[in-house]
Parts: C-alpha cells; sequence; structure tokens
C-alpha cells in the first residue's frame, strides 16, 4: 500500500479552540458531508484544581479537498461527564458513525484513579443536528472492563457492515512497574465487538485479534478499518509499553493488518509504507491513526510527535 504524503493539515496552536485549549489535536475522526469534510479530535486545556489535562472534543471543517480550513468549532461538541462518571476527567477520542439521519459519537471517557493514572470506558452520545452537538444517551458507558478485560477499554472504532454494528476498541491486559520507584504503565490490545443497535454490545471477551511485533508488552491503539477492494484493511497504532514518551526508538509506529471475513487478520506493518520525515512534525512519532473514503480516494489522518501536541496530518492512498 502506497501513501502519498499531504503533511500537516491542522496545527491546534494556529487557531481558538473551545474551553480554552491552546495545544494538541489528537486522534482526528472524519465525518463526510456532501461539500465538506468534518474531523473530530481532541484537544487539551489544564485542569487548574491539579494541573492536570482535560481533554476535550472539537471539530474542524475542511473543503472536499482537505487542504482549506472553513471553519473551528468554537464551542466542544460534548463536555466531560458529571461527578464521578466515567468521563469525568476527559473525552479522547471520539468516533463518529452516520445512522440514518443521526450521528453517533463513540466516546472514550477518562476517570482518573490514585493507584494507577487512569481508567477508561466507551460511552455513547447522539447527534440530531448534524454533528454539530451530542447528547449522551445515559452517564454510563456502552462498553467497558468486564471478567476478562479488566480495565481501560476504549478507542472504539465503529463500522455498519451488511446491518451489523462492528467496534474495534482496545481493552488492557495489564498495569506493571518497569523499575522500583517508576510509575504503572499500561498495556492493552485490539479486540472486536457486535451490536445489533449500536447500544447493546456482545464481546469477543479477551480475544487479542492482532498479532503483537514487539512481544507482549506490546500496547496496541485506535484501531480504524476502512474496505478497499475486496479486502478490509485496519490501522492502528502500536508501541512499547514502557520508556515511549520521549524515546522515538520504542514511540508509536501506526501498524497494518488485512482480513477478507472481519475475523481473522493477518498482520503485515511492512505493507503500510508510512513513515516519518526526518526533521518534521512526524519525525519521532506517528500514531492515532484514522481511515475513510471520499469521493473514490482512501485517506488517512494521522497525529505526529508528542502524541499530537502539534496537530494531525493527512496521505492518501495511491491506487
Amino acid at each position: 500500500m502506497r501513501w502519498k504524503k499531504i503533511g500537516c493539515i491542522f496545527d491546534p496552536t494556529q487557531h481558538r479552540l473551545p474551553n480554552g485549549c491552546t495545544q494538541f489535536a489528537q486522534s482526528p475522526q472524519a465525518l463526510v458531508f456532501d461539500d465538506f469534510v468534518r474531523v473530530y479530535f481532541s484537544c487539551r486545556s489544564v485542569d487548574r484544581t491539579n494541573g492536570k489535562y482535560l481533554s476535550h472534543v472539537a471539530f474542524v471543517d475542511f473543503a472536499k479537498d482537505l487542504r482549506v480550513i472553513l471553519r473551528v468549532s468554537e464551542r466542544a461538541a460534548i463536555e466531560p461527564g458529571g461527578l464521578g462518571c466515567f468521563d469525568e476527567h476527559g473525552i479522547f477520542p471520539m468516533n463518529v458513525v452516520r445512522y440514518g439521519d443521526l450521528v453517533y459519537g463513540y466516546t472514550t471517557g477518562w476517570s482518573r484513579r490514585r493507584s494507577v493514572s487512569v481508567e477508561t470506558a466507551i460511552g455513547l452520545a447522539i447527534s440530531r443536528d448534524g454533528g454539530n452537538t451530542f447528547q449522551r444517551v445515559g452517564t454510563g458507558p456502552v462498553l467497558g472492563s468486564s471478567l476478562h478485560e479488566p480495565f481501560l477499554v476504549g478507542d472504539g472504532f465503529v463500522a455498519t457492515i451488511d446491518g451489523t454494528f462492528h467496534m474495534w476498541y482496545i481493552f488492557g491486559t495489564r498495569w506493571q512497574r518497569f523499575s522500583a520507584d517508576g510509575a504503572p504503565e499500561r498495556t492493552y490490545k485490539i479486540g472486536h465487538a457486535t451490536s445489533v443497535n449500536g447500544i447493546n454490545w456482545v464481546k469477543e471477551e479477551a480475544r487479542q485479534i492482532i498479532a503483537d511485533r514487539l512481544g507482549s508488552d506490546e500496547s496496541q491503539a485506535l484501531p480504524t478499518v476502512v474496505q478497499v477492494g475486496d479486502a478490509y484493511h485496519m490501522f492502528f497504532c502500536y508501541r512499547r509499553s514502557d520508556d515511549f514518551r520521549k524515546n522515538p526508538d520504542r514511540g508509536y509506529r501506526v501498524g497494518h493488518a488485512s482480513s477478507n471475513d472481519l475475523v481473522n487478520w493477518t498482520r503485515d506493518d511492512d505493507a503500510l509504507s508510512l513513515h516519518g520525515t526526518p526533521g518534521a512534525w512526524d519525525s519521532d512519532m506517528q500514531c492515532y491513526p484514522h481511515a475513510f473514503a471520499c469521493d473514490g480516494e482512501v485517506y488517512l489522518l494521522y497525529n505526529g510527535n508528542e502524541f499530537g501536541r502539534r496537530g494531525f496530518g493527512l496521505a492518501r492512498l495511491e491506487r
């Protein structure tokens, strides 16, 4: 799969974002309209009570060529959850999918913990105004931890195929300390669930569907699936579970797998042919991919260095 890199198309530091956010445009997710493309992303503000980040969902509208910016949202598409809720401390990411006249937004809600840094779960919010604003279907998640997936369920990507909702998501396998004085780090893998209505989900409990490349301590994140020809192609990002934040050799890279039946996936990262550009915005890291089709073309949005601090870029699949 040969990709033509277009470059960084959105830098959050150059725009006025909701909720006082000035940095990060993480996990870009596209919603295609007749005459423009809307890209949702998560930006960050600082919680003044403790100095920690809070993630908020905003969006930017592009012309269909994905070069010209038409509008940046002035308000968050959805606010963080209430006191004690699974999404109290932010939403990152939010995947959007059309369902009739509605837009379903599958959110990953974050809540802070004491012994470890965070717990996550997947919620559902629905837009009835074309994706400008979203309202939760309830205060709890639609997919969360369970007997064999005990923590860190998130990064849901949803597609409707032959009348069935499919969700690819991540689930945590363990927390561990890699040094005596180090903070616990998480490891997670990609799983799959199905639904008849997009609300009630049945997991393939604890089945890791993408093989490891880096061993059992490989963390896999943010799956996205697109059909090209007769095959389905999944893009995701992967990294080491420790020393990944500032070490480029252990940070996120984009991986690839393909399937003909949505059940069995063959991993082939080398077929992706998408690499960082030395000295550029994605030189040290490529992460949080999102694949989508628009006007006969297949595109891949993704973040670069520092987990998307300076925005997201675009690549186009060459036939």
